[in-house]
């Protein structure tokens, strides 16, 4: 009898534990990135001016807020809030 009151009781916990991670743990993001294809960019340059155009290429580093990606010919390497990477034309 004591060995399925446990079972019941971890098998409860990692419903409980798996429904609250699959929920982005409380906060408003993926677990899983999914979306790998950025086809337009809006960039914001350190004077203020906005450039737009296509990203040929682009890439996020592990434990970093910054990102690099190749539009127009020219490759940037910024933060994130400088930077919107759109999966196509807006």
């Amino acid at each position: 009898m004591k060995m399925k009151k446990k079972v019941a009781i971890l098998a409860v916990v990692l419903v409980i534990l798996g429904c609250f991670c699959l929920t982005g743990c409380g906060y408003n993001r993926q677990l899983i990135d999914t979306n790998w294809s950025f086809k337009w960019a809006v960039v914001q340059l350190g004077n203020g001016e906005l450039l737009e155009g296509e990203v040929t290429s682009w890439r996020d580093f592990d434990d970093s807020d910054c990102v690099q990606f190749t539009m127009n010919g020219i490759t940037y390497l910024t933060h994130y809030s400088n930077v919107i990477l759109c999966s196509e034309r807006p």
